[in-house]
């Protein structure tokens, strides 16, 4: 296993035979993998129905010579490389993917290729992460790869939006790793360390309601939402530590001719830092009174007020995993051997639910450029698609740790 002073295991690694072994394979399938990835991508997984992609994920497990596969009370699939079962796993090594998309089920999610481009709503987050999670399964069979520690693969509901990580939260109720790597999405350099902390926010302003021309002059909801957003949008961005509000839905009424009973805006806050989160969750909630109390102090008198409800819909934390942990010096050093400056980034996935617990974790990039991430014309390029397959692989075997050789 790797130690504090050893991250240049790595170099090592590349000239072990079963490593080298390993990547021949990986670059090998590379256009097995991209097929497979393109499979994942058209099979829908909303957040919370995931199932089927769920119960294809845990069948590639099976093909790939994983151990105890199966789906958690969660909806994730799991499945061992090495000795562990589906106990307590302490002390285990997690390598991750999150399932599901930001898609609803009413999008068409078929993936087309324009010369060395795919694209589809999803192809990158997560179904490149996901065939990658598969491809480092069979690169540690097909280099008969020993380890010290079991890995743990598992695939994840829940990852996005209103999901709140409900998935690897249930996970690590059930297991202790010693380390915990997700793949999330392409690219080669970002080494995410730091969890991007958020709110979210379904806000909504209830009044009388009424006639647009007969009740004119009450409360109006509708009102109080565009006094509030307008609030919002002149706070400064704060950029140490960078903090932002965004406004990322709104809605209401009825009729083009009635005042609404009821408006509302969802917010999404997000910041590296705990209390600026917070500080920033306070000046959210002084806009919204302030919007609230300039629309009540413009009414009919003797109307009823209006008033407002905000309700979390989701809390994600804030953290990090040091620089000088051995997980993430792993990742830095994996990411220059392969010719490639690493970069030490933030980001809200599923690592950030293992640094809140205190277990060193770090989300990895699975190769390739990729571009309009959340939007239907999300597209892939394969481009040192393999080179993110090696370095997941390299970073899981430096710290699960090579062990005698044999087929585990």
């Amino acid at each position: 296993m790797l130690h504090d002073d050893d991250a240049g295991a790595i170099g090592p690694l590349l000239a072990d035979p079963g490593i080298l072994a390993a990547r021949r394979h990986v670059e090998a399938s590379d256009g097995a993998t991209v097929a497979r990835q393109v499979a994942i991508s058209q099979v829908p997984a909303p957040t919370g129905a995931e199932e089927r992609r769920a119960t294809r994920i845990a069948d590639l497990f099976r093909e790939a010579g994983l151990r105890h596969v199966g789906i958690d009370g969660a909806g994730n699939a799991l499945g061992w490389y090495g000795d562990a079962g589906p106990g307590p796993g302490e002390g285990c090594v997690v390598l991750s993917a999150h399932l599901d998309t930001v898609f609803g089920p009413e999008v068409d999610v078929t993936v087309r290729q324009d010369g060395g481009r795919l694209q589809g709503p999803g192809v990158s987050d997560n179904a490149r992460g996901l065939a990658a999670l598969v491809a480092v399964a069979e690169a540690l069979r097909a280099g008969r790869i020993a380890l010290q520690r079991s890995v743990l693969f598992a695939a994840t509901v829940g990852e996005e939006g209103a999901g709140d990580l409900r998935g690897v939260r249930h996970l690590l109720g059930t297991v202790r790793p010693a380390a915990f790597i997700a793949l999330d999405g392409a690219g080669l350099s970002r080494v995410v360390h730091r969890a991007l902390g958020s709110r979210r926010y379904r806000v909504t302003f209830r009044g009388p309601g009424g006639h647009s021309w007969a009740a004119f002059g009450v409360a109006n909801p509708a009102s109080a939402v565009g006094h509030a957003i307008g609030l919002l949008a002149e706070r400064p961005t704060s950029h140490t530590p960078r903090t932002t509000c965004a406004v990322v839905g709104l809605g209401g009424g009825t009729g083009l001719n009635s005042i609404p009973v009821e408006a509302w805006l969802d917010l999404d806050l997000r910041s590296e830092s705990a209390a600026a989160l917070a500080q920033r969750d306070r000046e959210v909630h002084r806009a919204l009174a302030t919007a609230r109390d300039a629309e009540n102090r413009s009414r009919t008198p003797g109307s009823p007020p209006l008033g407002y409800e905000a309700r979390l819909l989701g809390e994600r934390p804030s953290g990090e995993t040091a620089v000088t942990d051995p997980l993430i010096r792993a990742a830095l050093v994996a990411t220059r051997e392969l010719g490639v400056e690493p970069e030490l980034a933030g980001a809200s996935t599923d690592a950030s639910a293992a640094i809140a617990l205190g277990i060193p974790a770090t989300a990895l990039g699975a190769g390739g450029r990729a571009g309009d991430t959340h939007l239907a014309s999300e597209w892939y390029e394969n481009g040192e698609g393999p080179l993110g397959i090696v370095r997941a692989l390299l970073v899981t075997v430096a710290i699960a740790g090579l062990a005698a050789g044999g087929r585990p």
